[in-house]
């Protein structure tokens, strides 16, 4: 079974001017977590250093001599690339460290990449908005991005929805150059990964040498044409219910048994863009300068409030977006708990990071049934708060009780809705990080990365104002000061009679999602 994380840090450890705060994504490669600045640290750093950045850690002291021989490639790559190259369309590298700590030897000798803090990324998007209105200006960025990179002489090698990153205002940055090739004249070489459905049929046979596989520009044309064509219809070009049909189909059609079949949903401006990218051999595929021109002129025309608008609260939490029924980490060059990097052998056969089903496992049972897309939440937002009644199998247990972990519940005769149930204008107190509460009432939809971390706030304000001398397990009178108040379970010494069945509910659930030992 794959480790939740390749390497793990724990929350507060302190590397360079960084301390690390909350998990983004993990993989076999590596993992990466949110950090902030230290303020007690004399030394500013570079000009322009922000306060909060995401951090990417690769274990290249503690591996297997032919393992860090492979990570130090990799590494390599992204950090010749990035220090190298400086574009608004490329995620940028403020500083890359090593981890000189023997007292902490899993950690000793690992490279740490200081990177740009994204607040979205793009297959988050896709899993909340399959062809979102605002498509053809992302793709138009994604598109200067890769004319970027060739222009300088690069192949991105891995183009794919979560190795593009959405910032805080809206605009798309690449990510995760750790395949990224410089080309020697028409070539580069990679290492012998890469996503299925993303690749080229040319480089699904290709033969590796001792350098990698050889790898041209039109490789990234070719994974942008099925980008362009996911992200505008919501469904790939090529057919198939899984990544390895479609790369069967996509062998097909580059022998000439199959033809291309675009959706009849792809505008037609659009079908004939995509169409240029997906031809069957690299030499028909169009150049990168007149995709870019013929991008740019049919985003020029497309509806004025076809704009991708900053990701709100509702969306973003703890550098992470639930994208359906899974957590959708940020994509910076790492498999994410979702699983969407594949190890691209001939037969792209792969083996997706488990990570969200298992985290935070010391904090909460994996065999209970709480949903794994709302681990990451749980278990961070209980770590958030300094009250020992507040843990991660009481909000679980909380949750199952209010809604059965239903992120749509609506009771409109009650004013209660999400995960939680909560009410919209006692919401409104709870819903900023920064304690602030928000400047107007919100309006349901409350999707679970509001939801869940609110409650976790509102709980910790509850927790020391319940009276010290109540009888009873403090966690559930905790519950039952959510439902009511603290001042109506104190004035009422313990939990009051007509929440006593809600109260049961809840001792049964924190039982049930208590590790062992942890009683």
């Amino acid at each position: 079974m794959t480790e939740a994380y390749a390497v793990r840090v724990p929350r507060g450890y302190r590397v360079g001017r960084w301390e690390v705060r909350e998990p983004i994504a993990s993989g076999a490669f590596g993992s990466v977590y949110a950090a902030r600045r230290r303020t007690d640290d004399n030394d500013a750093g570079p000009p322009g250093l922000p306060g909060r950045a995401a951090l990417k850690f690769l274990p290249t002291g503690t591996r297997t001599p032919r393992q860090l021989t492979h990570l130090r490639e990799l590494a390599e790559r992204e950090l010749e690339l990035l220090s190298r190259l400086t574009s608004p369309r490329l995620i940028r590298l403020y500083e890359a460290l090593t981890v000189d700590d023997p007292s902490h030897p899993e950690l000793d000798g690992a490279t740490v990449l200081v990177l740009e803090k994204a607040e979205d990324s793009l297959s988050a998007l896709l899993g909340r908005t399959p062809a979102p209105a605002a498509g053809p200006v992302l793709l138009a960025q994604v598109c200067a991005g890769l004319a970027q990179l060739h222009r300088a002489g690069w192949v991105h090698g891995d183009l794919k929805p979560a190795n593009v990153l959405l910032m805080a205002d809206g605009s798309a940055r690449l990510a995760d150059f750790n395949m990224a090739a410089e080309l020697e004249g028409t070539h580069g070489y990679t290492p012998a990964f890469s996503t299925p459905d993303y690749t080229p049929p040319e480089l699904l046979w290709a033969e590796i040498g001792e350098r990698g596989r050889r790898i041209r520009p039109s490789a990234d044309v070719w994974a942008f044409g099925v980008l362009a064509h996911l992200v505008l219809t919501g469904s790939f070009p090529l057919p198939g219910s899984t990544p390895t049909v479609r790369r069967d189909a996509a062998v097909a059609y580059a022998r000439g048994t199959e033809v291309l079949r675009l959706s009849p949903e792809l505008p037609s401006a659009w079908a004939e863009i995509v169409g240029a990218c997906l031809t069957r051999t690299h030499t028909g595929r169009i150049g990168t300068e007149a995709l870019l021109r013929r991008v740019e002129t049919v985003t020029a025309t497309a509806p004025a409030g076809a704009r991708f608008r900053r990701p709100s609260r509702r969306t973003t939490v703890l550098g992470a977006a639930l994208a359906t029924a899974s957590v959708a980490a940020l994509g910076y060059g790492i498999a994410t708990w979702a699983g969407d990097v594949v190890s691209g052998d001939a037969k792209g056969r792969g083996a997706p990071a488990n990570g969200a089903a298992l985290y935070g496992a010391e904090d909460l049972r994996t065999d209970r049934g709480v949903p794994a897309a709302y681990r990451l939440l749980i278990v961070e937002t209980a770590h958030d708060c300094d009250q020992p009644a507040v843990t991660a199998p009481l909000i679980a247990a909380m949750l199952k009780v209010e809604s059965d972990f239903d992120p749509d519940l609506s009771d409109p005769a009650l004013d209660e809705y999400g995960i939680a149930r909560w009410t919209p204008r006692v919401l409104r107190w709870w819903m900023n990080e920064d304690g602030t509460p928000g400047e107007t009432v919100p309006s349901p939809p409350f999707p679970p990365a509001e939801s869940i971390p609110a409650m976790g706030r509102y709980l910790c304000w509850i927790a020391p104002r319940l009276s010290a001398g109540l009888p009873g397990d403090r966690r559930v009178l905790v519950a039952a000061a959510y439902r009511t108040s603290w001042n109506v379970v104190n004035k009422a010494g313990g939990v009051p009679g007509e929440y006593r069945a809600y109260a049961a509910r809840v001792a049964h659930y924190l039982q049930e999602y208590t590790p062992p030992g942890r009683k």
